[in-house]
């Protein structure tokens, strides 16, 4: 239940706020823990706020967006350096979620933490925002006490990862524009336009080249039979569905990703950099070398990366050097491997970890602003040919009449 209630706190000031609690004297024990003096305690009209719970979706915890993590994990970055303890720390951000569903998320850590467990423990519980190598870096910041320098790398990485993530967007958003113009411009030249020039080539007895004959047959086609063509547009978006919601879907998408050209190169990159960014980091924060491989396994599904992370782990029992791990294959580049090398015989494996997976941001921008600006002309010639073919092909035949006609 949502108790609320009006405090003096240890500078004398007035505040008033609510606690969840199971009744109301449990909720004064909790506010009395956090060093505040309740004059007044009463239960919370439940028509008027909910609790958390029922925020809940059915099956399934709340989820925080990439967005929403960054902001909560660099603002706990800077209220645990400020001194903040984490419990104030997380109710003040929660009390700043707009969202219903967001403020279920952190107030049931809130709770958690408030009847003793441990922070990793509470994350723990969401896995859907706290992946595994987020609690383990948490993890290792509670075991050394340094929880706010832990946060403050979190806070790095999760804003690469959304720097990268509207990276990509920003770049697909141009070419996926031009394509969905490109296919309404054609739409209409198919429903609409086409009619018109095949009724009136044969009210005037043109005879038409077998460019105009093929356009004016594919319209006619595309008009009669449009049921069909329904059918194949839902089938293609069902099957588009299926693989980006269901497991093996998945699967066969993160293996083909890699196979395909430029793209692959590029999605391959990005998961190097996420994966040694990771690496280093739990190595940073002391994180053994086994349980790290382990973690850092969990960030992707790639099949080839699978069967590298086995290679890893084989090479780490067996006692040899890790790099020569990474060099078998053509996964990693040679330059990669030797900085690797370099970082385990100077006995910094997770800096040179954290600084190739630096060199391999700065160069995967430069790929995506690359790959952007080679699509954006190469589907602006596609759509100068189609439309420029469909009116050549469409006023040819008037050409050659008026011709005749002179």
């Amino acid at each position: 239940m949502i108790v609320t209630y009006e405090a003096i706190d240890q500078k004398g000031s007035r505040c008033r706020d609510s606690v969840e609690a199971t009744d109301t004297r449990d909720a004064v024990e909790i506010l009395r823990r956090r060093g505040l003096y309740v004059t007044r305690a009463e239960a919370a009209d439940e028509g008027k706020k909910k609790t958390p719970a029922a925020h809940m979706r059915r099956g399934k915890t709340p989820r925080l967006p990439l967005n929403t993590l960054a902001l909560v994990t660099r603002q706990l970055a800077m209220l645990l350096h400020s001194g903040s303890g984490v419990v104030p720390a997380i109710s003040s951000l929660r009390r700043q979620m707009t969202k219903p569903h967001h403020e279920a998320l952190l107030a049931q850590i809130v709770s958690d933490l408030e009847g003793g467990l441990p922070l990793t423990d509470a994350l723990r519980k969401h896995p859907r925002t706290f992946d595994a190598v987020y609690c383990a870096i948490v993890a290792a910041g509670e075991a050394s006490g340094a929880l706010d320098s832990m946060f403050e790398r979190l806070a790095r990485i999760v804003g690469k990862r959304r720097a990268m993530v509207r990276k990509l967007l920003g770049a697909c958003a141009y070419p996926a524009l031009l394509i969905t113009m490109c296919t309404g411009i054609l739409a209409v030249l198919t429903m609409f336009v086409l009619p018109r020039f095949a009724e009136m080539f044969d009210r005037l007895s043109v005879e038409t080249p077998a460019s105009t004959q093929m356009l004016l047959g594919f319209g006619a086609a595309m008009r009669t039979y449009w049921y069909l063509v329904a059918a194949a547009v839902l089938t293609v978006c069902g099957l588009v569905t299926w693989t980006v919601t269901s497991r093996a879907g998945k699967q066969w998408l993160t293996d083909i990703q890699l196979s395909i050209p430029i793209v692959g190169r590029l999605r391959c990159r990005l998961i190097q950099g996420q994966l040694f960014r990771t690496m280093g980091t739990l190595l940073e924060s002391g994180v053994g070398i086994l349980e790290t491989l382990e973690l850092a396994r969990g960030a992707t599904r790639n099949r080839r990366f699978q069967r590298l992370f086995t290679r890893l782990e084989d090479t780490v029992t067996s006692g040899n050097e890790l790099s020569s791990a990474f060099g078998e294959g053509k996964l990693i580049e040679p330059y990669i491997c030797q900085a690797i090398r370099t970082g385990e015989d100077s006995g910094n494996l997770g800096g040179a970890m954290t600084y190739v997976a630096d060199i391999l941001d700065e160069s995967n921008e430069e790929l995506v602003n690359t790959v952007a600006r080679l699509i954006e002309p190469v589907i602006l010639i596609g759509m100068g040919f189609v439309v420029g073919g469909v009116a050549i092909s469409l006023f040819l035949p008037l050409f050659d009449l008026t011709a005749a006609i002179n």
